[in-house]
């Protein structure tokens, strides 16, 4: 018999298990999960440092967990499986995890396109089969919260998707676009492994985000991205320029921000002229789930300037999908997620 959320927790939380959990999203997802009210994590998998010690690759968390790395082969059954590796092996991984699984999360990116706006120039890990990624429900909440509730697969979007996703989302619902094109510029930390991001601006055709954008935002856009290395290991910070209908006011504007992310527990609306908070800051970000969000908009032209940031390891990977968890399993979306950010 399969326990409901409130017994679940009391008797010990979720089981979960991490599969390829060696890189920087596993190991930011860890960290969080170790923290969490309702989740117990029993297994970490790696193929390259089975046997090692957890805290050998994820040094914060020496004395926080004695878990060793095991071998896939290894897996015992779980209620929540998460697969953060770069391959699209999650359904194997997912057959071995025994027959209790709850929830399966793939954090790695193989499930990232339904099939509309794929390109053969996405990687190998992202070409699953339409029929394949229809199954998993897309891990935004502040879209897709309604179908997230008891789904069993989740996927999770790009980091600079999610960013631009939210900045834009409300500009078509509430304020409409005069027109198809949108101009995303993005800065991005080096975790966010932006295809050939250097110091200079690169225009990346092709880009999974890119293409991600088009297929989730509705009115068939054509995004046309930039992207920069920012000089940090986290964050990114876009810039999205739309342009509205002649009339457009800044108070339609705000008006469509405030109506789409008032109730959201993890977006913040920067709304200010003066002081040292007028815009989106990465650097404010690190290590939480926020995304923050302001606008600028010159009425003559009707260019509205969207600018969004977060951190790329927070609500652009591991933190969102622990937000996406939480509202399959009917848990408080905000648990685990409740760090702040530091200043200065």
């Amino acid at each position: 018999m399969r326990l409901g959320r409130d017994d679940a927790c009391a008797h010990g939380g979720y089981r979960l298990a991490l599969v390829e959990g060696g890189g920087l999203v596993g190991g930011e997802f860890l960290r969080l999960a170790l923290g969490h009210p309702c989740l117990r994590v029993t297994q970490v998998t790696s193929r390259a440092h089975a046997g090692q010690s957890v805290a050998a690759q994820h040094p914060n968390l020496w004395r926080v967990s004695d878990l060793r790395f095991a071998a896939e082969a290894d897996l015992d059954g779980v209620d929540v499986l998460v697969y953060a590796g770069s391959s699209d092996e999650v359904a194997a991984s997912a057959a071995r995890s025994g027959p209790s699984l709850r929830c399966l999360l793939d954090l790695s990116g193989a499930f990232r396109f339904v099939g509309g706006a794929r390109s053969e120039r996405t990687s190998g890990s992202e070409r699953s089969g339409p029929e394949a990624v229809a199954r998993f429900a897309y891990a935004l909440p502040e879209r897709e919260r309604a179908r997230l509730r008891g789904a069993a697969r989740l996927r999770l979007p790009g980091p600079v998707a999610t960013a631009v996703v939210l900045a834009l989302a409300p500009l078509l619902h509430g304020v409409v676009v005069a027109r198809r094109d949108v101009v995303v510029e993005a800065r991005l930390g080096s975790s966010a492994a932006a295809p050939g991001a250097g110091d200079g601006v690169t225009f990346p055709s092709g880009h999974p985000d890119a293409l991600e954008i088009a297929e989730v935002l509705p009115g068939g856009l054509r995004v046309h991205l930039s992207t920069a290395a920012s000089g940090r290991v986290r964050g990114v910070g876009v810039s999205a320029h739309a342009w509205l209908h002649d009339g457009s006011s800044e108070g339609d504007v705000r008006a469509a921000f405030e109506a789409a992310y008032a109730d959201e527990p993890f977006v913040r609306l920067i709304d200010r002229r003066a002081g040292s908070r007028r815009v989106p800051d990465p650097r404010l970000l690190d290590g939480t789930n926020w995304c923050d969000i302001g606008w600028r908009l010159d009425p003559e032209s009707g260019r509205v300037v969207v600018l969004a940031a977060l951190d790329n390891l927070g609500k652009g990977s591991a933190g969102q999908g622990l937000q996406a968890l939480n509202v399959a399993l009917g848990l408080d979306e905000r648990a685990g997620l409740g760090f702040v950010g530091l200043h200065p």
